[in-house]
């Protein structure tokens, strides 16, 4: 299984097509551009004039770099860290100074060899420096620390999630015990669920089997005031999720949207695939009170703790209340 580190390569190298990834290398990039255009000018009020100037040149090798590296992704990957970034740099250095005589072909620049080497030296020297950077951030965020945040943050939901659970099936043993049996044997799926690893990700199936059983308990104990409603749309079945990522915002549509209305409600779940990115949304009805904005608080940081650790900028999570529904919105990337 994927682990949770976002680089699968078991190395530091950075994934060169992750959105968090390519918008640090923009920002990096131009960052030390400004600081060069800061060395070089005698006024600060040329500092902007002479910026621009090495944009010009800047931009272009770095969104070619940016696309070369994303195609050998994977094969970067399949090498060892100090060859890969070794690889990268000289990659970078010949793009750097093809380009360069590229423009002095055309006769927007000048000098011999020699500016072609510094060009592809200056370069070099770049994506050095931005190479340092994401190993120096694949140390602090090592697998054993993001992996223990992971387990930690996990912990934090189970408590509820098994007490409510408990509570529905406690509420039948007398009344109806054959019910109450099926509902054990549900309740015993879902703590095999619970004592899985949860640094890798799940099949996507799963994630929602676990939360069908989950709603299936709370049914046996709000009865006829809770109604669900799935939409799923064009999954593809070999995608995998990162676990307990719905169940907890299902507990809290049922907790602060269902239990406090005497009144029915419905809890809607909807899945959807637009391309490279799949689409959940749940939406549940707001309570009087609107108590459902401190008590969903807790449990969507937590989400999107989560995700950041899985997918850095790749993946969003939104919540608001409309026409009184209470909408919850996320967006993950499809990976096998």
């Amino acid at each position: 299984m994927a682990s949770i580190k976002q680089n699968p390569a078991g190395h530091r190298l950075p994934d060169f097509r992750n959105l968090g990834v390519m918008l640090r290398l923009l920002l990096g990039v131009n960052l030390l551009a400004l600081a060069a255009a800061l060395v070089q000018v005698t006024h600060l009020a040329a500092w902007p004039e002479r910026y621009i100037d090495l944009a010009v040149w800047v931009e272009p090798l770095l969104l070619c770099s940016l696309l070369l590296l994303a195609v050998l992704r994977d094969l970067l990957w399949r090498l060892p860290y100090r060859l890969a970034a070794a690889t990268v740099i000289a990659l970078v250095a010949l793009q750097a100074a093809l380009l360069h005589d590229f423009w002095r072909f055309m006769g927007f620049a000048e000098g011999g060899w020699a500016a072609v080497a510094r060009a592809a030296l200056l370069a070099a020297g770049c994506a050095g420096a931005m190479l340092a950077y994401f190993h120096l951030r694949a140390g602090a965020l090592s697998p054993a620390l993001a992996e223990a945040r992971l387990q930690a943050l996990t912990a934090r939901i189970r408590p509820h999630f098994l007490f409510n659970s408990l509570n529905a099936v406690l509420s039948l043993i007398r009344a109806e015990p054959r019910r109450a049996e099926h509902a054990l044997e549900e309740l015993a799926d879902l703590f095999r669920a619970l004592m899985r690893d949860h640094r890798d990700l799940v099949p996507l199936a799963d994630e929602i089997a676990l939360c069908r059983q989950y709603l299936d308990l709370e049914k046996l104990r709000l009865g006829d005031r809770l109604h669900v409603e799935w939409a799923i749309d064009d999954l593809p079945g070999e995608m995998r999720v990162p676990p307990l990522m719905l169940q907890p915002l299902l507990e809290n549509a049922v907790y602060h949207g269902i239990e406090p209305s005497a009144a029915p409600g419905t809890v809607r779940i909807r899945f959807a695939r637009r391309g490279d990115e799949l689409t959940v949304e749940l939406s549940n009805p707001v309570c009087p009170e609107g108590a459902h904005v401190a008590g969903n608080r807790m449990a969507l940081a937590n989400i999107r703790e989560r995700l950041a650790l899985y997918y850095d900028l790749e993946a969003r999570l939104e919540a608001r209340e409309e026409n009184g529904t209470y909408i919850v919105h996320m967006v993950l990337p499809c990976r096998n």
